[in-house]
């Protein structure tokens, strides 16, 4: 039996390993003299050459709108996006390809069941759970539908700076006219991984429709909407090696069938006359006009691709990441680390006492590094924790903890030169 330590040498000989990132052709450059050192992977992440190839070869071989036309290319056009639905469907065991609905990304998604289920199924009064960690994508669509039906959002709290829900007031919190739980699965800032499907479970006892923000998680470990029990999903291709502008919604097929339209247009019509039109059944109900069929393409290419390498080992290798930068960052002098300690993704957000996070990212860009520096839209999250914004790195499974050594290197060194 491999020790901790054994398996997280055998991680790296494997994902972060020179053979798998000569897939990724834009790793391999440099940044003002530098190697590149890409750490911000919670922001977007970098593609594989079949992702490249497959959006590629649309383009050159396939292209055609999808649905509408009967000759070749438009068939196999047609088949290529349909076949990125199942494959979809697949990845996050859906029960059927019907409950997939492409969007632009996760803030698409969690917009279209706002003003979707929402403003049909909600009334003035009922309220709406989030959590204080949430980003922008999952607290501004709400606050819109507040504004517009007279809906309360309410907030679940973290206990501090070790990013973890309070969990011990969830009963509290889902017993105040709740009607919808929108939580977000891992934080793009604090590292936390919440237990999805547990809360999913409390609040489904109490009849409580559930929406899952996945875009930290889709590409970076199994997901399964059976086993988390939850009535809406969302994610973003372009996290998880896909292109950007593609995104996938999954909900359930009997609250799809109940829910009208987001936008109105071609293709998800069956029927238009001067002043009555009739619609097609979900998905194609809710993707009005000429979808993003490349994006459809390259995002089944990188669900493959992943696939290949196992979300269980990316799941794995992201965490000894974090966990890892965890401890190595911990070691510098004047820096605060937020989020748990142990049990955490792929991502670190700190703070150093004489660099601000844009002072530093810019300064660490010098040298090749790429971190995030800001709020991470989460602002509400920041003013919890009484900061304005974080420096982040963020690996992915092509990094190393080696890459990880390097950025506190160079780290330390930025801090040397502003208190010098």
């Amino acid at each position: 039996m491999l020790t901790e330590t054994d398996r997280a040498a055998h991680l790296q000989t494997t994902l972060g390993s020179a053979e798998l990132r000569q897939d990724f052709p834009i790793l391999d450059q440099e940044i003002r003299g530098n190697p590149l050192i890409y750490l911000d992977n919670a922001a977007t992440t970098q593609k594989p050459r079949s992702v490249l190839k497959a959006i590629r070869d649309y383009y050159e071989n396939d292209n055609s709108n999808v649905h509408r036309g009967i000759h070749a290319l438009s068939q196999r056009a047609t088949e290529a996006y349909e076949g990125a639905r199942e494959r979809a469907a697949a990845f996050i065991n859906a029960s059927r390809s019907e409950e997939i609905v492409f969007t632009r990304g996760t803030t698409e998604g969690i917009n279209l069941v706002a003003q979707s289920w929402g403003r049909v199924n909600l009334k003035p009064g009922d309220k709406i759970l989030l959590t204080e960690m949430e980003h922008h994508s999952n607290i501004v669509p709400w606050q819109l539908l507040a504004e517009q039906i007279g809906v309360e959002l309410v907030y679940l709290p973290i206990t501090g700076e070790d990013g973890m829900l309070d969990l011990n007031r969830l009963d509290e919190f889902l017993s105040r006219d709740v009607k919808v739980f929108a939580m977000t699965h891992i934080s793009n800032t604090l590292g936390t991984i919440n237990p999805v499907a547990w809360l999913c479970q409390r609040a489904r006892r109490q009849g409580i429709v559930t929406v899952v923000d996945a875009a930290q998680s889709a590409g970076h470990s199994p997901l399964d909407v059976q086993a988390i029990g939850c009535d809406f999903l969302a994610f973003s291709g372009h996290k998880m090696c896909a292109p950007t502008g593609i995104g996938v919604l999954y909900g359930r097929k009997d609250l799809l069938e109940a829910m009208p339209p987001y936008q109105g247009g071609g293709e998800m019509i069956l029927s238009v006359d001067f002043h009555k039109t009739t619609f097609k059944r979900p998905p194609l109900k809710f993707e009005a006009g000429t979808p993003n069929i490349a994006g459809a393409i390259g995002l089944k290419a990188a669900m493959d691709y992943i696939d290949t390498l196992g979300r269980e080992a990316i799941f794995e290798h992201d965490c000894d990441l974090g966990r890892y930068a965890y401890q190595q960052f911990s070691q510098l002098d004047g820096i605060r680390l937020y989020g748990p300690v142990q049990e955490r993704a792929g991502l670190l957000s700190f703070l150093l006492t004489d660099v601000h996070a844009h002072d530093l990212v810019t300064a660490t860009d010098q040298k090749g590094l790429a971190l995030r520096g800001g709020h991470h839209c989460n602002q509400p999250l920041m003013r919890k924790l009484g900061i304005e914004s974080t420096a982040r790195v963020s690996g992915y499974f092509y990094n190393t903890r080696k890459e990880i050594d390097q950025a506190v290197e160079i780290v330390n060194a930025v801090q040397r030169f502003f208190s010098g």
